[in-house]
């Protein structure tokens, strides 16, 4: 188990430039613990290690991944250890779970833009699929008239909903934390989703086609079958349309 302020050199698995790191807060019995640490660690090996946070519900440890690619996360990281917590009676509720995008993932600061305007301009949607409002996570005013000062690396506060702080990541931080796969993978898949989304939508899309708006969205990822958990969780809670 290591400190809050662990950060070790990163291992990065799949293929780049758009890699995803996940955090994810988990509460775990005392009675447990010592189990669960085992469980988590054996299951993660080298792709990832715990972390010590005072913000989590009781007691439990986060979670931390080294950097994968979609493809990666979907196909190996070990899902059958959300199972296993979940037998020794840990949960997530009332946790988070925050997914990190690597920045070189973008094409440049206006893909950023795109990218922060997308998921501020579709805010309940957004919350719908994070399943949470929370004030470590906020979608403010003032974060959203700043999108432009961030995209051209300005940083901001850490508590937004997308957090900007961080050198070679940009935080999505909107997420309740899950033991349930497909809601787990439907975080990764949307933060995902949304940055390849963004990453062609012109004007003409925008003005013409209503590119910013949700249903556009929900039309061109329900047409990309790798994204299946989204477009599963987004017809569960009725954001698909």
């Amino acid at each position: 188990m290591h400190g809050y302020d662990y950060k070790p050199t990163p291992l990065f698995h799949g293929d780049g430039p758009l890699f995803v790191g996940v955090e994810l807060e988990v509460s775990v019995p005392s009675q447990s613990f010592g189990e669960a640490t085992e469980t988590a660690l054996r299951h993660l090996g080298r792709l990832g290690y715990l972390k010590e946070d005072s913000s989590i519900v009781d007691d439990g440890f986060e979670i931390v991944t080294h950097p994968m690619s979609y493809e990666w996360a979907m196909q190996r990281f070990p899902w059958n250890l959300l199972d296993a917590l979940e037998k020794l009676g840990s949960d997530a509720d009332g946790n988070g779970l925050h997914v990190h995008v690597s920045r070189e993932a973008f094409d440049g600061p206006c893909h950023l833009y795109r990218w922060m305007k997308f998921f501020y301009r579709n805010q309940p949607q957004v919350v719908a699929l994070a399943r949470r409002m929370s004030s470590h996570a906020a979608f403010r005013a003032d974060g959203r008239a700043r999108i432009k000062h961030y995209a051209k690396g300005g940083k901001g506060i850490r508590y937004h909903a997308i957090n900007t702080q961080n050198d070679t990541t940009v935080e999505v931080r909107v997420f309740a934390g899950t033991l349930n796969r497909q809601r787990a993978q439907a975080a990764i898949g949307l933060t995902v989703a949304t940055v390849e989304y963004t990453r062609t939508l012109t004007t003409q899309d925008i003005t013409q086609r209503d590119g910013w708006q949700w249903p556009a969205f929900a039309d061109w990822v329900s047409q990309r079958p790798h994204y299946a958990p989204l477009v599963a969780e987004m017809e569960t809670l009725l954001c698909a349309c």
